[in-house]
């Protein structure tokens, strides 16, 4: 946490979303931050046989496998997994279940899902377990735009018979279940266009809200939290300390508790800086005694096509060593190999 207690610790600065276009073709287009990127000359039929061969090989060529997934973008995989099934009459899932063990069997499972079945299938999980996984459904539902919420939705309801908002409702209670049923509506603005008098009354009505009462009207702060842009929040942020001797994420630690301190706190987080909030669970799954291969599966997996790069550099700047260093030390064999393919050359 303490790369965010030093963020929030000052006036938060200007971002300028400029700075994540680039021009083509006198158009602004936004830049590419992924670590995954489209194989140049691609053949899916090659591709299937080599995957079928290295599958089928005495003992499995894991190395293979390996280097076709992390070397092939998403798109890329579906249509080899199109081209698997019709020469060999099998599933590539099945096929690749059956071939592999453990923590490798998962990200390369992980990686043959479209990224509407992949958020799908975390939020089924996180649910679907003793208990439920908090922190998963805020990550995934904090970080997504609207469209892939909705995508996201179409997809649960196919694949599970349910529909996503219904489970939500069982599975969690109180705030907590507002703030995420809020999240599901995909509500949020996504202009880069700040209005800085609304950033004014955001500000002013959080403060209200929470600092200025006895009682604190959570409402408020989903509303504000759940529906702006990026870019608006971060102003209003700034407008917020202008208001208050304490940052809002201060404000929240004071005044509320549990699961809906966490969750609006990571909302904040992720407003702000998005490859920071996930440096940072990254490095917890590594820290202390222990891995949780399943945060470092679901964060490499769901960000290679779309920030990994920002991740990576955001990790060297808040631990000061790189995230690949870490991997080397807290994962081993062919799961190692895999994670480090996702990062990219280092």
């Amino acid at each position: 946490m303490s790369f965010f207690k030093k963020l929030f610790k000052n006036v938060i600065r200007d971002r300028d979303p400029k700075d994540d276009t680039v021009t083509v073709k006198g158009k602004p287009k936004p830049k590419y931050y992924g670590t995954v990127t489209p194989y140049p000359n691609f053949n899916a039929s090659s591709d299937a046989s080599v995957l079928q061969t290295a599958i089928e090989s005495k003992g499995v060529d894991e190395d293979v496998v390996i280097a076709m997934l992390v070397k092939r973008s998403n798109e890329q995989r579906q249509k080899i997994k199109v081209v698997y099934e019709a020469s060999t009459g099998k599933s590539l899932n099945k096929s690749l279940k059956a071939a592999l063990r453990s923590h490798l069997e998962d990200v390369s499972l992980a990686l043959l899902m479209a990224p509407p079945h992949f958020d799908a299938h975390l939020l089924r999980k996180a649910t679907k377990r003793l208990g439920t996984d908090e922190d998963v459904l805020v990550e995934v539902l904090a970080t997504r735009s609207n469209q892939e919420i909705q995508e996201m939705k179409k997809v649960f309801k196919e694949e599970y018979k349910t529909d996503l908002e219904d489970v939500i409702k069982v599975e969690t209670s109180g705030d907590f279940t507002t703030a995420l049923l809020a999240m599901l509506k995909a509500n949020r603005a996504e202009n880069t266009e700040v209005d800085m008098d609304l950033a004014r009354r955001d500000a002013k009505t959080l403060f209200e809200a929470g600092e200025n009462t006895n009682g604190v009207n959570v409402n408020a702060f989903i509303d504000i939290l759940t529906t702006r842009s990026g870019p608006q929040l971060s102003k209003t942020f700034q407008q917020y300390a202008c208001v208050s001797d304490i940052t809002l994420p201060k404000a929240l630690d004071m005044k509320l508790k549990g699961d809906i301190e966490d969750c609006l706190s990571d909302i904040v987080k992720c407003s702000w800086n998005t490859p920071a909030f996930f440096a940072e669970k990254l490095h917890l799954a590594m820290k202390g005694h222990g891995t949780c291969e399943d945060t470092l599966t679901r964060v490499l997996v769901s960000r290679s096509e779309i920030d990994l790069k920002k991740i990576l550099e955001q990790y060297r700047a808040m631990y000061d060593v790189n995230l690949q260093e870490d991997i080397v030390k807290d994962t081993k064999g062919h799961y190692r190999d895999i994670l480090l393919g996702l990062c990219g050359p280092h």
